[in-house]
């Protein structure tokens, strides 16, 4: 016998990867790669934080996150400085620059967004979708299932 999770789980995720997919594509025009657009944003998120942090944050090999903080620091959207409490760690933070660019793509994609909401969704399915925001958070911030890499 299934479990009623069984049913739901195939939707959510059809549902969450086809909006994924919509609001890629309304990103603007010459926008950075999500790749560091994701780095950006976990700076901002979580803080400075040394390389090796940002890499297991970001689930990534330390090889492509060297070639990606270069990009990153070429462009003036990280800055590097070393730690106050290890001089030998060097921390990695966002610049305002760095902000800015991570804002104008997230702005982009919440206009297009609430537009659709406005037009396709009514009052009750809006707050619907508000609440179902709130338990999707709930369950992207959950550990269940994963396997720690050693």
């Amino acid at each position: 016998m299934q479990s009623p999770d069984s049913k739901i789980s195939p939707a959510i995720v059809k549902a969450v990867l086809l909006l994924a997919r919509r609001l890629r594509s309304e990103r603007p025009e010459g926008a950075a790669p999500l790749s560091l657009l994701s780095l950006l944003g976990t700076l901002h998120r979580l803080g400075e934080m040394p390389a090796t942090r940002l890499a297991a944050e970001e689930r990534l090999q330390p090889q492509s996150l060297t070639r990606m903080i270069g990009i990153l620091e070429e462009k003036d959207w990280i800055a590097r400085r070393r730690s106050d409490a290890d001089r030998r760690e060097i921390l990695i933070a966002i610049t305002p620059e760095g902000k800015r660019v991570l804002s104008r793509d997230i702005e982009a994609r919440r206009v297009w967004l609430e537009g659709a909401m406005e037009e396709t969704l009514d009052e009750r399915q809006r707050a619907v979708l508000m609440e179902a925001a709130g338990i999707m958070l709930k369950l992207a911030g959950s550990d269940h299932g994963r396997v720690d890499e050693g």
